[in-house]
């Protein structure tokens, strides 16, 4: 049997219809911004696998310090025990979180980073022993904040949370922030502000809800009122941390802080598994207690895995580097000026587009043909093309995006734009 033919028999891909799909491309090999197939051919990862590789594929300086943790320890149970590459990237991720964070909490990827600022908040009410247990979650429309139960709960009601709706806690969502809509906001989270644990947000960037985009200036309004009723603010920077914006987190475009960050994908620049979750003393303190109900009774057997934490101080080691920063600062400036061409030439294409935006080495627009929703049937059309040219591109229904690895070359940069180019002419 063919890989491919094994694939078929024991293999189910995630986001993907299982009648009459498609056969997957079986890559064997992946380097700085490519990928190669079985039969040698590349493709250009326009993005990033799935957000997650910073600094391309098989990093020569991650791949070591993986090789020599390996070597070291692998694994071991994290309650009970500590290790070096844990602590160091705690230290070093509190250096840079914007806000007065104190502690980290290690997990596997983003949603359960999600899932433990969550818990996190809602037992911090509990702890508290307050008359008021705060219970309900104030989310934006359009919003996606992982897979696992409480990441759902807080997600847009859409496709992906279809089948599970009625067994969600009670969310309010509200509109992201505009010049226009933000008295009504003001007027709902003062009517509902005392039953409301926390608030969770993507930070200017709502990824797999569309990369629909909002500014820093009403957001942070947005933030002053809900910090002024006490509630718990909660970035979910999984997609937007590690320069994606432009800046290390999205958060610090905003005066207003979060109380708690949930940090992934680009954490270990795309080669482990890890999720970190951080918090500040005030959140913290409620569960440092003489009381044994106070604790926070979550974990998961690879928390704070040393391999993956080695990994992550590896690519923080990149991100601190002056080439490293020059390279993200090269790749938005190419962005922004492929933005200014397709404003310029929008109205001229044969394909009509709208909302053409970027922010940092984010590019996205809509494609204005079918519904705007996940299940445009558009998106599997331009993934063939795509694919055919030796790009890979993976559209949010009609939704077209880039978010590449910061290593990918002006050449190849080009290649996409000629690619998106060729698509809506």
């Amino acid at each position: 049997m063919t890989l491919l033919q094994k694939d078929k028999q024991f293999v189910w891909h995630p986001f993907t219809a299982q009648k009459n799909r498609l056969p997957p491309i079986p890559i064997v090999q992946a380097k700085e911004s490519l990928l190669f197939d079985e039969q040698g051919k590349s493709y250009i990862d326009a993005i990033s696998s799935w957000w997650v590789t910073l600094h391309g594929h098989a990093n020569p300086h991650i791949a070591q310090k993986i090789f020599e943790q390996a070597l070291k320890l692998e694994q071991v149970i994290f309650a009970g025990f500590t290790h070096q590459p844990a602590v160091a990237l705690a230290e070093k991720l509190l250096e840079k979180l914007p806000g007065g964070f104190s502690k980290i909490f290690y997990s596997d990827n983003g949603s359960t980073s999600t899932e433990v600022a969550l818990k996190m908040a809602i037992q911090f009410w509990w702890n508290n022993d307050s008359q008021s247990k705060r219970k309900k979650i104030l989310a934006f429309k359009n919003a996606y904040h992982g897979d696992t139960f409480g990441a759902m709960g807080v997600s847009e009601r859409s496709v992906f949370t279809l089948a599970f709706q009625d067994l969600f806690f009670e969310v309010i969502f509200i509109d992201t922030p505009d010049e226009n809509n933000l008295p009504a906001l003001f007027k709902i989270i003062d009517a509902h502000a005392e039953n409301i644990a926390a608030f969770i947000y993507e930070p200017l960037v709502q990824g797999a809800g569309g990369m629909k985009m909002y500014q820093a200036e009403y957001f942070n309004l947005l933030l002053q009122k809900v910090k002024s009723h006490d509630i718990i603010c909660i970035a979910d920077e999984v997609m937007t941390g590690f320069f994606r914006t432009g800046k290390f987190f999205a958060s610090e475009y905003m005066e207003i802080k979060p109380d708690i960050i949930c940090m992934s994908k680009g954490l270990t620049g795309g080669t482990m598994a890890l999720g970190a979750t951080a918090c500040t003393d005030r959140i913290y303190d409620a569960y440092s207690s003489d009381n044994p109900l106070h604790t926070f009774f979550h974990g998961h057997s690879f928390t704070a895995n040393p391999i993956a934490c080695s990994a992550a101080l590896a690519s923080m080691e990149l991100l601190d580097k002056e080439d490293c920063r020059e390279k993200i600062r090269l790749l938005t400036l190419v962005i922004d000026q492929f933005t200014r061409q397709l404003n310029m030439l929008q109205g001229k294409l044969e394909r009509p587009v709208k909302n053409i935006r970027h922010l940092g080495t984010i590019l996205a627009f809509e494609i204005d043909e079918g519904k705007n929703e996940y299940l445009n049937s558009i998106s599997k059309t331009i993934t063939e093309k795509a694919l055919k040219t030796g790009i890979y591109l993976r559209p949010l229904g009609n939704t077209v995006y880039i978010m590449p690895p910061y290593c990918i070359t002006e050449h190849e940069l080009k290649l996409v734009f000629d690619f998106m180019l060729s698509l809506l002419k």
